[in-house]
């Protein structure tokens, strides 16, 4: 099972390379990606848009990411939230986990985190696996 991810994400050049990333090394399906507040509240809240898994930094072109973690609080029980930022402060961490996020990671040292965290979400422990080093 692979995980439909949707991505908000500003900076292109760590979008793609997180998505490139992912897609190597945990079992997830890219859905789609936004820059801005604006777009990734819009694109998921949409009842019509099928997604498991939102990556979500905090820091946008237009907006923050604070406001899409807000709206997306009343997702469906099996969609999941997480946070990944270059400010995973211990303050950042707790007013993401008041906005019902499933997880923070920081995206200087946090990564290999992130990719344990979506393999864990599929049930599949040695999905990925094969090609990580140790």
């Amino acid at each position: 099972m692979k995980l439909k991810t949707y991505i908000v994400e500003d900076n292109a050049t760590i979008r793609e390379n997180l998505i490139g990333t992912l897609q190597e090394l945990a079992p997830i399906e890219p859905v789609g990606a936004a820059e801005t507040e604006d777009e990734g509240k819009a694109w998921l809240t949409d009842p019509k848009a099928q997604w498991d898994l939102a990556i979500v930094d905090l820091f946008l072109r237009q907006g923050s990411g604070l406001g899409v973690l807000a709206a997306c609080r009343e997702r469906k029980p099996h969609q999941r939230v997480v946070v990944l930022s270059n400010y995973a402060t211990p303050d950042v961490r707790m007013r993401c986990a008041q906005l019902g996020v499933d997880a923070v990671f920081d995206k200087s040292n946090e990564i290999d985190a992130l990719v344990d965290y979506c393999i864990a979400q599929t049930g599949e422990p040695d999905a990925g696996r094969s090609q990580r080093t140790p």
